[in-house]
């Protein structure tokens, strides 16, 4: 199942108070969560993995609804979630138009807005949560089925034995795996040569993958965390 922790949320409020009240509650349910406080700053993370944002209408610069236009028009499956202290339907309306899923109007008590969050990322994402061809892994997204590793919308250039390393940890998380284990797993039993190509394999993989938590067994090998 798909724990919170994998879903990221973006929070775009410019009043700092009620921005670090809702961003602590989400974080306090386990997820993993990003503010800003202006619609120029939340600009800049456009093209990041998200799986939600949320956004207040009212900026001092950019409004929600010129967001929610960039967002749409580059990742038009990513959900959206509307603050506003108008409590106008023409709000409403327009954010449906513009494609929010949700709209809440302040004040709110903020349980009710991590309750809606929670209602509707199942709902959006609830055909991840038994998909075996999914692993989620810090911000890495693994398409087993197609082999793809993914970051931040961007795909991961990964050779076939990279992947086959990775995927190998990432089916057995805490297991402490010898070089001689990994090698035959990897480059099969047949294989004549030196461990250390485990070393330099390890490297590559690490190098392109900075935040995969891989524990070096001295003299032994190598466990993810």
């Amino acid at each position: 199942m798909v724990q919170n922790s994998h879903f990221i949320i973006h929070i775009v409020e410019d009043e700092q108070h009620l921005n670090q009240l809702v961003t602590s509650y989400l974080k306090k349910e386990g997820y993993n969560v990003k503010s800003f406080t202006n619609g120029s700053e939340a600009l800049e993370h456009i093209n990041e993995s998200v799986h939600l944002w949320i956004l207040d209408i009212m900026l001092p610069d950019v409004d929600g609804f010129m967001i929610i236009k960039e967002i749409k028009e580059k990742t038009p499956d990513i959900p959206v979630i509307f603050m506003s202290a108008r409590d106008q339907d023409l709000d409403k309306i327009l954010g449906l138009e513009m494609g929010s899923e949700d709209y809440i109007t302040k004040p709110f008590v903020p349980r009710e807005l991590v309750l809606r969050v929670k209602k509707l990322l199942e709902r959006t994402y609830k055909h991840n949560e038994n998909n075996t061809d999914m692993i989620y892994y810090e911000e890495y997204i693994i398409n087993t089925l197609k082999r793809v590793v993914s970051a931040n919308n961007e795909t991961l250039n990964l050779s076939t034995k990279e992947y086959d390393l990775l995927y190998t940890m990432l089916q057995n998380k805490q297991k402490a795996f010898s070089r001689e284990e990994l090698l035959n797993i990897i480059w099969g039993e047949d294989y004549f040569g030196s461990d250390r190509v485990v070393d330099d394999l390890m490297r590559r993989l690490r190098k392109k993958m900075p935040n995969l938590h891989v524990e070096t067994l001295y003299g032994y090998g190598y466990r993810l965390l």
